[in-house]
């Protein structure tokens, strides 16, 4: 009789605990719990500590309290100017009411394409009405604002705040920035060949003055030449004429010398005179078989 007791005893205390166990639950800090009884939502829990629900009856259902992050893939948005941009944006959100999150999209993972949605129709409705130079500039701050008032109002409706919508780039398709690339390139190249042509415009022009610099220096020289040549010959053929009016006899025997040595210095030379012609008249008196030799 005892030892039956004693097991009753034993397994009531296991049910009481095993009870307890089921209907306790802990909240922590960082998270927000939504207690549900047969799928139909009872209270709230956002407060940290110790909870306690009817077991077997009702469940819990947790959902983060912390700021979360969304990343939206890139998508092309045709800006008001008709320039198309591949913007890939993030958003930050923190889910404010359990209950609304729950009814309308119940989990995190279902939430992504509907956020998603909501932000790219948000990007094209901003975008489409700025043009490409407001959407790179620093008035990028402006739209962003605008971006995520309009983006946390539609949200607002998943039981979640935006805190913030951010571009983390935008540019140009990769067809466009190929293109783009082409084209500076070419104008690239169509600078370099103007400056190469004004370059050789250049050097033909510093050629054309140094040769007609060349050609004036050269004919200066050689007038310059010519005129103290001709001073030169001037005041030779005064000397000359000074020396045969002192002393014609002398002179006249210094030009035959001269003439002689420019006749007969080559060692090849044959001349055919007579012996007495006047140009041998400084030999004095020759033999024929002496002048044959």
């Amino acid at each position: 009789m005892i030892g039956r007791f004693s097991i009753f005893f034993i397994a009531l205390v296991v049910a009481g605990v095993f009870v307890t166990l089921s209907a306790a639950f802990i909240v922590d800090q960082r998270e927000q719990v939504l207690v549900l009884q047969f799928g139909d939502p009872r209270r709230v829990v956002a407060e940290p500590g110790l909870y306690f629900k009817t077991p077997f009856i009702q469940r819990v259902v947790r959902f983060d309290k912390r700021l979360l992050d969304f990343d939206n893939p890139p998508e092309e948005v045709i800006a008001s100017d008709q320039k198309r941009l591949v913007v890939d944006a993030f958003a930050r959100y923190h889910i404010d009411d359990p209950l609304k999150f729950y009814q309308t999209v119940g989990t995190e993972l279902a939430l992504r394409p509907r956020l998603g949605s909501v932000i790219s129709s948000t990007l094209r409705q901003v975008l489409g009405t700025s043009p490409l130079q407001k959407v790179v500039s620093e008035k990028r701050g402006d739209l962003m604002l605008q971006i995520r008032d309009i983006v946390r109002a539609e949200a607002s409706a998943f039981g979640i705040r935006v805190e913030d919508v951010r571009i983390k780039r935008a540019d140009l398709p990769e067809e466009n920035s190929e293109a783009i690339f082409r084209r500076m390139q070419t104008e690239r190249q169509q600078e370099a060949a103007e400056l190469r042509a004004k370059g050789a415009e250049q050097a033909q022009k510093i050629r054309a003055e140094a040769n007609r610099q060349k050609v004036v220096i050269v004919a200066e020289a050689e007038r310059d030449a010519e005129i103290l040549r001709g001073r030169g010959e001037g005041e030779m053929n005064r000397i000359f004429a000074d020396a045969f009016g002192r002393d014609p006899e002398f002179f006249s025997f210094w030009r035959s010398m001269q003439a002689y040595q420019a006749a007969l210095g080559g060692d090849d030379t044959t001349m055919v005179l007579s012996p007495d012609s006047d140009f041998f008249r400084y030999f004095g008196a020759l033999d024929v078989d002496q002048v044959d030799e």
